[in-house]
């Protein structure tokens, strides 16, 4: 396995792990909510955990698929996420490998981080 491979295991990896995470808070955040909009956002947090999911099979799959070992363990759980900015990068680790098709598959994974992200800010914004 060359470099930029390994390179890119190690990431994808990094983002499996970021998934496992994003699970758990959305769990933990579904739970927790109080206040005027709780069912709204505990309906919220609760209906993104199997999108999450879903990328952590994509990830893990192509983990595999690459000759890697996929992670078993979440990154540690905290507030604030760097997702979109982390996969904007893999992307481009995944197209400079050649692996144009993972590439792509980031697209999809960015547009649905920037949908997460852009619903939790709309319904943020209401709150009093």
């Amino acid at each position: 396995m060359n470099d930029a491979m390994k390179t890119l295991i190690d990431g994808l990896n990094e983002d499996l792990r970021g998934e496992f995470q994003a699970v758990i808070m959305y769990r933990l955040y579904a739970s927790m909510v109080q206040g005027p909009y709780r069912q709204e956002l505990r309906t919220f947090f609760a209906s993104e955990i199997p999108e999450e999911l879903g990328h952590a099979q994509l990830l893990a799959d192509k983990i595999s698929a690459l000759g890697g070992i996929p992670a078993a363990e979440p990154a540690p759980v905290k507030v604030v996420l760097e997702t979109i900015q982390r996969y904007i990068r893999r992307r481009d680790m995944a197209e400079a490998a050649g692996e144009i098709g993972l590439a792509a598959d980031f697209d999809t994974l960015l547009a649905d981080e920037s949908n997460h992200r852009d619903e939790l800010r709309q319904m943020l914004a209401r709150w009093p």
